[in-house]
C-alpha cells in the first residue's frame, strides 16, 4: 500500500525509490565508511531530565562494559531464595541485555590521537538540539560501524515510556488527547495521526517527522534482529513478524502504510537540507579533517558529488510553504517548533539501553541538523566563497549526525 503521491509535497514513492537507490544511497553508503563519518562523540552517562531514571543493572551499568562476574553479587547470580523473582528476572535480563546491547568502544591508538585534532574544527553554534558537551570527561567517541542499530533486547515498559514522552509531551498536540493508554496498544498514535491530519502544515509536519522516524528505527530493530543465538555464532536478520506488527495495514488498522510514508517524508526533509547546504561545503577552505591530506580531499569529493546529487532531486519539498502566514504567528510557531524538537532531543538521555541512546541521539540530532539547515536558508545563501564566516556553522558533531541519520533512511 505504500505507493504514489506523499500528502503535502509534489512527490510520490516510486520516484524517491529510483533515485535513492540507484543513485544516492550507494554513494553515500561508502561516505560512511570512511574515517571522518564512522566515528562519532557521545556522552551515555547523562541523566535523565525529565524523571527519575531506574533503569536497571544491565540496562545502566552493563551495556557499554560488560559487569565482571565478580562484581555481580552471589546471590544475583545464582538463583538466590533471597532475592524476590522480580530481583532475578532482572539479573537475567541484565545478563540479556548486557549481551545484546554492548556497545563496542574500541579505538586503535592512531585513531585516538586523530580524533583529537578532529575537536580543533568544532565550532558551537545555535542548534535544534540539546547537545552533548563533547569535551565532558564522560564523552567518547564511538565507531558506528562497530555497533550497527539493531535489535538490543530493549523493550516494554521503559521503551514505551520513552515514544510515549516523545508524541505525548512533545508534540502540538490538543489537550483532550491523554496520556496513552495501555503499554504495547498503539490508540493513542492512531488517534493523534486522525488529529494531526486536520491541523496546520507546520503541526502535521511536525508529527510527520517524528513518526517517520520512528518507523526508521522500527525497521532497523526488525530488519536486523537476532535470528539464532547458539554458542558457535548469532545469526541476525530480518524479523518478518516483527516487521508486520508494526506496519501490516490489517494488524495495526490502517496506520501502519501511513507510517511508512512518513519515514519517505522524513527522507524528504533531510535530502532538502543536504541540497540546501552545499555552499557551506564547497568551501576551499573547509576540511572533512581527519589528517590524512588526500584521504580527506577524495572524502570531500564524495561529499561534495552526493551534495550535488542531492541538488538534482527533480521533485524537493517545498519548505516555504512552512511558517509562510502572519509573521507575527509564524515567529512564535517556529520558536516552539525548535523548542519541542530541542525537548525530544533530551528525552534521548532517558533511553535505558546505551545502544539504542546512541542511535537515538545521533539520529534526533542529524534531524535537527537538517532543520537548522532549512530555516537557515538566508544566511547559507550569504556564505562567500573565502574568507571567514560566522552566521552560519556546523560543527563536527552536527555534519556526522546528519549524514549518518540520513544514511538510516
Amino acid at each position: 500500500q505504500v505507493t504514489g503521491h506523499l500528502d503535502d509535497c509534489t512527490c510520490d514513492v516510486e520516484t524517491i525509490d529510483a533515485f535513492n537507490n540507484y543513485k544516492l544511497f550507494p554513494r553515500l553508503n561508502e561516505l560512511l565508511g570512511s574515517d571522518y563519518f564512522r566515528y562519532y562523540k557521545v556522552n551515555l552517562q547523562k541523566p535523565c531530565p525529565f524523571w527519575n531514571d531506574n533503569s536497571h543493572c544491565g540496562i545502566r551499568d552493563c551495556a557499554v562494559k560488560p559487569c565482571p562476574s565478580d562484581k555481580v553479587p552471589d546471590g544475583i547470580r545464582s538463583a538466590s531464595y533471597k532475592y524476590s523473582e522480580e530481583a532475578n528476572n532482572l539479573a537475567e535480563e541484565c545478563e540479556e541485555t548486557k549481551r545484546l546491547g554492548a556497545v563496542d568502544g574500541s579505538l586503535s591508538e592512531k585513531t585516538q590521537q586523530a580524533v583529537l585534532q578532529w575537536t580543533r574544527h568544532d565550532d558551537s553554534s545555535d542548534s535544534f538540539c540539546e547537545a552533548d558537551d563533547i569535551y565532558s570527561p564522560d564523552a567518547e567517541y564511538v565507531d558506528l560501524l562497530l555497533n550497527p542499530e539493531r535489535y538490543t533486547g530493549y523493550k516494554g515498559p521503559d521503551a514505551w515510556k520513552i515514544w510515549n514522552s516523545v508524541y505525548e509531551e512533545n508534540c502540538f498536540k490538543p489537550q483532550n488527547v491523554k496520556r496513552p493508554l495501555a503499554s504495547g496498544r498503539g490508540e493513542t498514535f492512531i488517534n493523534l495521526a486522525k488529529w494531526f491530519s486536520s491541523v496546520c502544515v507546520e503541526k502535521r509536519a511536525f508529527y510527520k517527522l517524528i513518526s517517520g522516524l520512528h518507523a526508521s528505527i522500527n525497521i532497523h530493530l526488525s530488519a536486523r534482529y537476532l535470528l539464532q543465538d547458539t554458542w558457535s555464532e548469532k545469526k541476525w536478520g530480518p524479523n518478518i513478524t516483527e516487521f508486520q506488527q508494526r506496519f501490516d495495514e490489517i494488524i495495526t488498522r490502517g496506520e501502519g502504510p501511513r507510517r511508512l510514508k512518513n519515514l519517505y517524508f522524513l527522507y524528504l526533509i533531510e535530502l532538502r537540507a543536504l541540497s540546501k547546504v552545499l555552499p557551506f561545503f564547497e568551501r576551499p577552505g573547509f576540511q572533512l579533517y581527519t589528517g590524512n591530506k588526500s584521504h580527506d580531499a577524495e572524502i570531500k569529493n564524495q561529499l561534495l558529488e552526493i551534495l550535488h546529487l542531492a541538488k538534482s532531486f527533480p521533485l524537493h519539498f517545498d519548505e516555504n510553504s512552512f511558517f509562510a502566514g502572519n509573521k507575527k504567528e509564524a515567529a512564535k510557531l517556529k520558536e516552539e517548533f525548535k523548542l519541542h524538537f530541542k525537548n525530544i532531543s533530551k528525552i534521548m538521555d532517558c533511553v535505558g539501553c546505551f545502544k539504542c541512546r546512541l542511535w537515538g541521539k545521533l539520529q534526533t540530532q542529524g534531524l535537527g541538523t537538517a532543520l537548522k539547515i532549512l530555516f537557515s536558508e538566508k544566511l547559507i545563501e550569504n556564505i562567500p566563497e573565502s574568507g571567514p564566516f560566522y552566521g552560519f556553522q556546523l560543527t563536527r558533531q552536527e555534519i556526522v549526525a546528519l549524514f549518518n541519520a540520513f544514511g538510516r533512511l
